[in-house]
């Protein structure tokens, strides 16, 4: 499997099978919207809730834990363009920071496996990297079905 996903570790001690789930789904993420066809990868840090909760202070202005956060490096027509013409230049479509005992308390509140929690991390940051978003309804609903046929493809359910 190639690997898409350059992961580190804030404040945790490093986990195979973390990785393994994150490899499977950004590679089903990149083969599903094409990007595997360019030199792209997402940077993705796993973390605790303290150091999520400077980075969202520092750099959304606010001051509380979140479960993800994502800085994309290109805005979705750039990502488009690439698409149609073709980038040869290695280099990261956009940065994920993740709070690891967030995914596990969702997980729970959620009633689901926290594999399917991260799963569902990390294929809702990639999307954010391809400049979704859901602020608005129609574009909630359009993200969620492409998150769901990214976790459906791997057969990863809420069950």
């Amino acid at each position: 499997m190639e690997q898409l996903a350059d992961i580190e570790y804030n404040r945790l001690e490093p986990n195979k099978e973390y990785e393994e789930l994150i490899n499977k789904v950004v590679n089903e993420c990149f083969k599903t919207e094409g990007l595997d066809k360019l030199k792209l990868y997402i940077s993705i840090t796993l973390t605790v809730p303290e150091v999520i909760q400077d980075a969202n202070k520092k750099f959304r202005n606010i001051d509380k834990p979140t479960d993800v956060l994502s800085f994309p490096m290109f805005e979705k027509q750039e990502l488009e363009e690439m698409l149609k013409n073709g980038y040869e230049v290695e280099d990261v479509l956009g940065d994920l920071i993740i709070s690891i005992p967030k995914v596990k308390e969702q997980a729970v509140e959620y009633g689901h496996s926290f594999e399917r929690e991260l799963a569902y991390m990390v294929v809702h940051g990639f999307y954010h990297l391809m400049g979704y978003d859901h602020m608005e309804e129609n574009d909630k609903k359009e993200m969620r079905q492409k998150e769901d046929a990214v976790l459906n493809k791997l057969g990863i359910t809420r069950d």
